[in-house]
């Protein structure tokens, strides 16, 4: 889920930035630090914008910079459990697809990449297919639907990582082209007993 939020910060102007906007300077700095950053409680941060900073800043003893209290706004992507998502397939391996999903990357292990029981993986060509429908396939570049059903946060050494696994194992999921093929063939009359 996509949401807006609102965060309070400093950033710190050294003495050699004292000539340049202050905006510019805060919206540089604040970019190189929120975006792209996993917070466990915000979600992963997209962009920055609507930036106010104080004009009055404070000065450090020990420091000639200046810092100056920041609030913005700022677009995070927060996975939740259950929520049904679009995204590209960016990645094939014999274990699974990742799938980008806005500004992360999911991952649908092998079993839950379609509705029947068993898929085969081609490495030649890098796709997935149906054991009983070859013509069923998933690779690299496909659009598809799916549900997220792990997510968990994990502490590395440059902060923290998101993962994300999801299912297409169920109605109305996986590739597009195969929900709007079921779609048609719900759409098509039925023929009543006794009509050909």
């Amino acid at each position: 889920m996509f949401r807006v939020i609102t965060v309070e910060d400093y950033i710190r102007v050294p003495p050699s930035a004292f000539s340049e906007p202050i905006e510019k300077i805060a919206y540089d700095q604040l970019r190189t630090s929120y975006e792209g950053r996993v917070d466990r409680e915000l979600g992963v941060f997209i962009t920055v914008f609507d930036i106010k900073v104080d004009k009055r800043g404070v000065i450090v003893y020990g420091d000639g910079a200046t810092y100056h209290k920041v609030s913005f706004k700022a677009l995070v992507f927060v996975p939740l459990i259950n929520e049904v998502v679009e995204g590209d397939v960016v990645d094939v391996k014999e274990y699974g697809a990742h799938v980008r999903v806005g500004a992360l990357t999911a991952f649908v292990h092998r079993s839950q990449v379609m509705d029947e029981n068993v898929v085969l993986f081609d490495r030649q060509s890098g796709v997935f297919m149906g054991e009983k429908n070859r013509q069923k396939r998933v690779g690299r570049g496909d659009v598809v639907r799916a549900r997220i059903v792990g997510v968990s946060y994990v502490s590395t050494a440059n902060g923290v990582r998101l993962n994300v696994s999801m299912t297409m194992r169920q109605p109305f999921l996986g590739k597009l082209e195969w929900i709007e093929e079921s779609l048609k063939a719900k759409k098509k009359p039925q023929a009543k007993p006794g009509q050909q």
